[in-house]
């Protein structure tokens, strides 16, 4: 399949988000198709590993250099930023995760989602998670609010901690002492604290009210942007990742709906976005 689009200049219209954005969804959905299909067929085999914990399969590669080859004909002036073959941060970057969920992957659970968003001049505009299991499009536009297959999406409106969800994702990026300080803090507040091994959709599942907050105590930006951007267009509260000195190299992520976001932000020590 050929993606094609006119050229680009640096500053977006709504038109080239809308047209951006148009053909994000059909590569995202090749992508997805060639995950879904290599996930049934995957064996022990087949994964590698990138570090302690840190899994890697070939379907990685592949997907990302399948989203790679079709974002480069369709805006040839575009940067792309992956996870596993790198590039380079410009005015106009698109950042993906071609597995976000890796080791849920490689061991046949059904939790993985692939990952894009599109950044301009250190502004998130356009947040894409896929999950080709359960056929699960998420989508954000900076301004246009969000929407799960084309429904438009909301944040819960859970009031009491004794009532809410939140996740903490962990990583070996951050020590094990801080992990266990901030999932002792969340659950101090009464909360629910589970980690399902998929921060992307941890996040997309905050915009959709399933859960009622994220936190990370140092994420990869291909695995976040798409998700905080979902989030604050769901009417969530959020960090200013992108705002970080040097957010490329990763950094705090906290995603949680208002009426619980300053209590957990004071638990955690993240500093978030000012809201209504």
């Amino acid at each position: 399949m050929q993606y094609v689009a006119e050229k680009q200049t640096t500053n977006e219209t709504d038109i080239d988000l809308s047209q951006r954005l148009e053909v994000a969804i059909e590569i995202i959905k090749e992508a997805g198709k060639m995950a879904k299909d290599a996930f049934t067929t995957m064996t022990p085999d087949k994964i590698g590993y990138k570090g302690p914990q840190d899994f890697l399969t070939e379907t990685d590669l592949a997907v990302e250099l399948l989203i790679r080859e079709r974002l480069y004909t369709a805006f040839p002036e575009d940067s792309v930023y992956g996870e596993e073959t790198g590039g380079e941060i410009k005015s106009n970057t698109w950042i993906l995760d071609p597995i976000d969920g890796t080791a849920n992957f490689a061991r046949g659970i059904p939790h993985f989602c692939i990952v894009m968003a599109y950044v301009c001049d250190n502004d998130t505009k356009l947040g894409l998670i896929f999950d080709p299991i359960h056929d699960e499009l998420f989508t954000a536009e900076k301004g246009k609010g969000s929407s799960l297959n084309g429904r438009n999406l909301q944040v819960a409106k859970t009031e009491s901690f004794d009532e809410a969800s939140l996740e903490l994702g962990w990583n070996q990026r951050s020590s094990e002492e801080n992990y266990f300080s901030a999932l002792k803090n969340l659950c101090q507040l009464g909360a629910n604290v589970r980690r399902s091994a998929s921060g992307a959709l941890a996040l997309a599942y905050v915009a959709k009210g399933r859960t009622d907050g994220y936190v990370e105590l140092h994420m990869n930006p291909w695995d976040c942007l798409a998700g905080l951007l979902l989030v604050k267009e769901s009417g969530g509260v959020i960090n200013n990742y992108t705002q970080l000195a040097e957010w490329h190299k990763g950094g705090p992520v906290f995603a949680v709906i208002p009426s619980l976001a300053e209590a957990v932000a004071d638990k955690v020590l993240i500093e978030i976005e000012q809201y209504a």
